[in-house]
């Protein structure tokens, strides 16, 4: 088996996705039921992600959901992927996660991202637009300095209880956000696997300008994307259906709706672009056996150079979605 997959560190990442059919607050509850699961496999570390006005998202506020997910589990790694920090003051930000690792310490993570609302009358709503964006390395600055006790915008000010507590932090990037990491010493988080050839220019120019930083000393990569791993090919390749048809309606609906079973999706009657986005969808993600997935992520790994990858996959199956976990799991043990 691969040593490459044998000295890789394998993480989870739920989006906390709704389902047609199911209470959204159910959602939330199997977040926390997954990172139970994802603990008891021996997975690195689980994180939660933001998200705003989305009915296919239940996670809305990550910080809060990191809280339950760290209090239903006792040794795996907790954070977020991410908390966006154009809607948010760098301030409140730093306290939540020092009120988080005072909590829980040594397990909390700290994942960042520079996406604003999905609508414009989310970014309305949220009184942000686009262009806090632009900001997001001031903003990770700032962030840090409240951190490290550093800050000299508002002198006399401190974070308590965040200031000086060892909370690690990581940038979630794609394109331009790859050399604010590199430029902030900070470990890399870069998505999907499906764009390889964009993933590795990213990847690069990260590696390439990179300054060392106390928080790491050497660049880290941690990949993120779908794996789905299930007793057969065609299998693994349902569990994709349900997001790839929930993406290819957001793109002609503009409206990101709740998971919907795969055999449902499969009898829906879709117009030329919506065919087309769906097909698209489900094309480059590693899944299949797991012989097949193996293959497929030595590969991604020794191409991506990645000290980590980050499983996001979301799928209306959840005891499928568990399954294709356990599989995982059981590629990475036999590895070692």
């Amino acid at each position: 088996m691969s040593s490459v997959i044998a000295s890789t560190r394998f993480s989870v990442l739920d989006r906390s996705r709704t389902r047609e059919g199911h209470a959204t607050a159910g959602a939330l509850r199997d977040t926390v039921a997954l990172a139970r699961e994802a603990e008891a496999l021996g997975f690195h570390r689980f994180w939660v992600s933001e998200h705003h006005g989305v009915p296919g998202v239940a996670g809305s506020a990550p910080t809060v959901l990191a809280a339950a997910v760290a209090a239903a589990t006792s040794t795996i790694r907790v954070g977020t992927g991410g908390v966006m920090l154009p809607n948010h003051r760098p301030l409140v930000v730093a306290e939540q996660f020092g009120v988080l690792a005072s909590l829980f310490p040594g397990r909390i993570d700290m994942g960042l991202g520079r996406s604003v609302g999905f609508t414009d009358g989310v970014r309305r709503a949220l009184g942000h637009g686009k262009e806090d964006a632009e900001d997001f390395p001031g903003r990770l600055g700032e962030l840090l300095g409240w951190i490290d006790g550093t800050q000299q915008t508002h002198p006399g000010v401190h974070a308590h209880p965040a200031e000086g507590l060892p909370i690690p932090v990581y940038v979630l990037a794609i394109g331009e956000g790859a050399s604010v990491a590199a430029a902030a010493g900070l470990p890399l988080v870069i998505g999907d696997l499906r764009g390889r050839d964009k993933v590795l220019r990213a990847i690069d120019v990260y590696r390439r300008d990179f300054r060392p930083s106390p928080r790491a000393e050497r660049p880290e990569v941690i990949v993120a994307g779908t794996v789905a791993v299930a007793g057969t090919e065609e299998a693994a390749r349902r569990l994709l259906v349900p997001e790839a048809w929930a993406m290819a309606y957001s793109r002609t609906h503009g409206d990101f709706p709740p998971l919907a079973p795969a055999e449902e999706i499969t009898r829906r009657t879709m117009t030329a672009k919506e065919r087309e986005l769906y097909e698209r969808g489900l094309d480059g993600h590693i899944h299949g056996t797991g012989e097949q997935v193996a293959e497929q992520l030595e590969r991604a790994i020794e191409e991506t150079g990645a000290d980590e990858v980050l499983v996001t996959t979301s799928t209306y199956d959840r005891g499928a979605l568990v399954d294709s976990l356990r599989g995982l799991a059981g590629i990475v043990r036999r590895a070692r």
